[in-house]
């Protein structure tokens, strides 16, 4: 059973890492190897791109691309990959802290109306993001929200903070209110109670959630194009951008910034593994 089970992972993991072991190898690529009608599955080496080269190097040209600036600015895909972990890393931290005390509230305390509360909350994931994308625009034009960073970090929590409060919810209601109970007969106020009682235990569940609400911000398009044309332009625009390249789209650059670009988030994910495991099979078993 240990040998199938090794050979069922051995091959899905190979299926799951097709796409990215073909983002690597394009990344290495010449751009005519990348669009080559007849498929090649290994970049060129150095030695056979330039004979004179004495060293078998892969092609670096698209990581080269990278560091260049993006057309019509005077910034690199580094400038906007920083943008990206900004503007994520805050949405994802402000949707799992508010989401985090509004689920407290909802679990621990009689909230009139509770039901349609939290009803109401889920509701706001019911339209797509682009069909309130020109009230959100007006709105940004108002208050001179547009092309900063603020505005989109307002934007994606608002956006995560139902998944985030739902998910919160299902996690701190597993949590045993005895808990509570005796942490405040031993004299400490609700405050420490939900700091040094509740958050240590709902760390899987803040984990699980922090994951979903990173991958929202970090993947999200239509925002990030409709409202920054200038300053806070995430990584998503930059590649969409690179479609009005009059030599034709760079898939080796594509291919290296891809990469780079999944890379937080694999780290991420990898980062609280742990805390996920937990977080997936968190109240399957009984004690």
């Amino acid at each position: 059973m240990k040998v199938l089970r090794l050979i069922f992972v051995g091959c899905y993991l190979s299926v799951a890492m097709l796409p990215l072991i073909w983002l690597l190898l394009t990344s290495f690529k010449l751009r005519e190897e990348s669009i080559t009608v007849h498929a090649k599955y290994l970049p060129s080496l150095a030695a056979e791109v330039g004979p004179d080269d004495p060293y078998f190097r892969a092609n670096l040209d698209g990581y080269r691309q990278l560091a260049t600036a993006y057309q019509g600015s005077n910034h690199s895909f580094f400038h906007y990959l920083g943008n990206s972990l900004l503007i994520g890393g805050f949405s994802t931290f402000c949707s799992v802290l508010i989401g985090t005390c509004a689920a407290y509230g909802f679990s621990r305390f009689r909230v009139p109306g509770s039901k349609d509360w939290l009803f109401f909350i889920l509701s706001t994931r019911f339209l797509p993001p682009l069909a309130v994308v020109v009230p959100v625009l007006m709105m940004y034009r108002e208050f001179d929200l547009q092309n900063s960073y603020l505005g989109l970090v307002l934007l994606y929590t608002t956006f995560n903070l139902s998944l985030a409060v739902w998910l919160m919810k299902g996690f701190i209601d597993e949590i045993p209110t005895a808990y509570e109970e005796a942490a405040l007969v031993d004299g400490y106020t609700r405050l420490q109670a939900f700091v040094q009682i509740i958050l240590p235990r709902a760390a899987s569940g803040m984990a699980v959630t922090a994951v979903f609400c990173l991958i929202s911000a970090w993947n999200e398009y239509g925002f990030a194009m409709t409202l920054n044309n200038q300053q806070a332009v995430t990584v998503p625009v930059y590649f969409a951008g690179l479609q009005g390249n009059v030599q034709g789209l760079p898939w080796p650059q594509i291919g290296a910034g891809v990469l780079l670009f999944v890379a937080p988030i694999i780290f991420f994910t990898v980062l609280v593994r742990k805390h996920l495991l937990r977080g997936v099979t968190f109240g399957t078993i009984k004690h």
